[in-house]
């Protein structure tokens, strides 16, 4: 054992003075692994970055909420010329549900349209999402103020013209002013703002973290304004199920429900989606392993080209020093040892690479992350994996040349110095 691991020790003391010796040749070779490393680990961490702040918009939403629209969350067996035909949602329909369903917490009607401009005296704030809802949207939501409250159900249903910003609309407007109070001007009209709510930070969906840049607002306002079919817009009904409710026998029940209430024949297809937000999170699951394994995949050419480079520099190490191989020979040297000689120069040179390259990512997710304020991850398990396949390149880049120089004949190897 003693012995293995005496020639474990000077097959790699020969080893990193090989790589000192030959610098600038070493630095080219790093620079291969290095960008290969460099992609695989960035494109893991910024898919795991993603799907980090993907779930954590998400997890103020109840998974088993129901969508209620005229359009799918995912794919379809229905054709788009037929979906397209589908009546929107209506405002009867959430008041019908809501008082008809059993085993609901909340039902709620939201409108989704175009954004606005909000001004207030001499401030204005462009492109701001507009959310007009009903008052149990904050619940559903699990909304959170700094200041001010949401709309009640009075000023819900006369559709008042109170509204809640985010914090950042809020900051934009009013500064170091208290808004709680203040009237701000949307779509031509003086609207009271009731409410400020807490921040949350950049936000990749539409759900939670948008509330910053947001503008919450009566539903029943937008329906004084546009009615109910207007291209402007287009409804949705959320409905927030009890806790421990079969899901697909409340989906059935809302949809039997609303055929009954349009009029739907029976052997026609439903004219609207019932979907759950499990449903979508299991999709968005399923989207980011795929672009996962598309980006490794890419990335996998460039750690290749690295580790064709490595070999190539190998077998130039190989030839260049076969007089010096002749000479361990005929001095003893065995083959383990001349083996473990190469084969440890390919993978330090792999490793220094993998970890250059770690090092540039991790830099990378700092620096991203105060510039963007979105936050990247680089996760432990990421760097196990740059090492492992730092170590796995350097391997299988190094065997082939270590076993060519082992099996030297050392009287030809002498020889072939003179």
């Amino acid at each position: 054992m003693l012995l293995y691991l005496r020639l474990l020790k000077e097959s790699f003391a020969f080893a990193m003075n090989a790589l000192r010796n030959n610098k600038l040749r070493t630095m080219l070779s790093l620079l291969g692994v290095t960008i290969g490393i460099f992609s695989i680990i960035a494109v893991l961490a910024a898919v795991d970055s993603l799907d980090r702040k993907i779930k954590a918009d998400l997890s103020t939403l109840d998974k088993n909420t129901i969508y209620l629209t005229n359009r799918s969350f995912g794919p379809s067996d229905i054709p788009r010329w037929k979906r397209d035909q589908f009546p929107k949602v209506s405002y009867e329909e959430y008041q019908y549900l809501k008082s008809s369903l059993n085993n609901v917490e909340d039902v709620c009607f939201q409108y989704m349209t175009l954004n606005q401009t909000l001004k207030f005296e001499a401030n204005t704030v462009d492109n701001v999402n507009m959310v007009p809802v009903t008052f149990e949207f904050t619940d559903i939501q699990r909304m959170e103020f700094s200041s001010g409250r949401f709309f009640n159900e009075s000023e819900s249903n006369s559709g008042k013209q109170v509204v809640v910003i985010g914090h950042d609309i809020a900051q934009s407007l009013f500064g170091e002013l208290d808004p709680i109070g203040k009237s701000i001007r949307i779509y031509g009209q003086q609207f009271k703002v009731i409410g400020i709510t807490k921040k949350k930070g950049d936000s990749t969906m539409g759900f939670g973290g948008g509330d910053d840049v947001s503008a919450f607002l009566p539903s029943n306002f937008l329906r004084r304004i546009y009615g109910d079919n207007n291209p402007k817009v287009s409804a949705m009904i959320i409905i927030k199920p009890q806790e421990s409710i079969d899901i697909d026998e409340l989906k059935g029940e809302i949809t039997q429900k609303l055929r009954t209430f349009r009029g739907v024949k029976q052997g026609d297809i439903d004219n609207f989606f019932v979907s759950v937000l499990s449903g979508f999170t299991d999709l968005l699951d399923g989207v980011i392993s795929q672009v996962r394994i598309g980006g490794i995949i890419i990335s996998l050419f460039s750690f290749l080209v690295g580790g064709f480079g490595i070999a190539n520099i190998m077998f130039v190490s190989v030839k260049e020093r076969t007089n010096l191989i002749g000479i361990q020979k005929s001095l003893g040297a065995k083959n383990k040892f001349i083996l473990f000689q190469f084969l440890f120069e390919a993978i330090i040179l792999c490793v220094f690479g993998g970890i250059i390259g770690l090092l540039i990512v991790w830099f990378l997710t700092i620096l991203l992350t105060n510039v963007l304020e979105f936050e990247f991850v680089l996760s432990f398990s990421n760097v196990l994996i740059g090492f492992g396949l730092s170590m796995i390149v350097g391997l299988l880049s190094g065997i082939l040349p270590a076993i060519s120089a082992s099996r030297l004949d050392p009287v030809e190897a002498i020889r072939s110095g003179f």
